[in-house]
């Protein structure tokens, strides 16, 4: 009798198929299956079902999660496949992320139809956003430039560019690669221009803490590199008690056994942003990820959550 399939959980947007699908077909490739080895489940989320207004007024973080956590608390799917930098710092009890891809390109891309790079916006002009993170870092470097709402997906957003809705926007490099959508990339932003959000780029794998079969069946595709930099980001992260309604930036990068982690907290308007960064070893991520956390919270002082919020 033919074997079940694995039953992979993803939303249903075209960035979130062509995660799911790669790892679908990474583990048929680590395990010699064919292709009826896999099926993908699409379910829809509360982020995918909200679109009137900001994410961050909708309760942010877990947005993208939550249905689909669910869907694997109660059986009806093996294991989840997310994009890192949606799932929040602390997990439903029973879950777990066991396996980390090798991490895509964690840059932001500048696009438009008009220029080539942030640095030739012209004053005054109009950059569409949905993240309050890349608002306040625009804000922060071009107090000048005017950020409206840009929700929606991918091609949704470069449809609003097309209709004029805004001369420029922000979209990550590693989705446009994966789509790829990379002509559509003027100008990746350096890091220490535009400090991307925390494990961006990265794609995650979430299963059942006692599902030892999948955890053995997935444990081929894990990249310690990329988990041991999204650990230290996400401690980081966790110390923070960050969410999409508070503008937090980190990026860890290993180089051989030392690892460095960058980390920036800013107020949504721009006006105030607090950064540092840590070196360790490849082993220290969590550690230095709460330390310059808390060395951001003793700049920014007891009040600076309380007042982005």
């Amino acid at each position: 009798m033919q074997a079940a399939p694995i039953r992979i959980g993803t939303r249903g947007s075209p960035l979130a198929l062509a995660q799911a699908r790669d790892v679908a077909r990474r583990l048929r490739q680590a395990h010699g299956l064919g292709e009826d080895a896999t099926e993908l489940v699409i379910i829809k989320t509360s982020g995918d079902r909200i679109t009137d207004r900001p994410l961050s007024e909708a309760g942010g973080k877990g947005l993208f999660t939550k249905e689909i956590e669910e869907a694997l608390l109660a059986g009806e799917i093996d294991l989840a496949v997310h994009s890192m930098k949606d799932v929040p710092t602390l997990l439903p009890e029973n879950l777990v992320i066991s396996t980390v891809l090798t991490r895509e390109d964690p840059r932001d891309a500048f696009i438009s139809v008009k220029f080539g790079a942030l640095a030739e916006l012209p004053e005054g002009a109009t950059v569409g956003t949905s993240s309050l993170r890349r608002q306040a870092q625009v804000l922060h470097r071009r107090p000048d430039l005017k950020v409206v709402g840009f929700r929606g997906n991918v091609e949704t957003r470069l449809k609003k560019l097309d209709d004029g809705v805004a001369e420029a926007t922000f979209l990550a490099c590693a989705g446009l690669n994966r789509l790829g959508l990379t002509q559509h990339i003027k100008e990746p932003i350096p890091a220490d221009v535009m400090l991307p959000a925390v494990a961006q780029g990265a794609v995650g794998i979430e299963i059942r803490t006692d599902d030892r079969k999948t955890a053995l069946r997935v444990a081929p595709l894990n990249d310690e590199t990329t988990a041991l930099c999204v650990a230290a980001e996400r401690a980081f992260l966790l110390r923070l008690d960050g969410s999409c309604r508070t503008p937090i930036a980190g990026l860890a990068e290993l180089d051989g056994s030392t690892l460095r982690l960058r980390g920036e907290i800013l107020t949504p308007d721009g006006h105030q942003c607090h950064a540092g960064e840590r070196t360790g070893g490849a082993e220290d991520g969590p550690r230095m990820g709460e330390e310059l956390a808390g060395e951001l919270l003793a700049k920014a002082g007891p009040d600076f959550f309380r007042e982005t919020a």
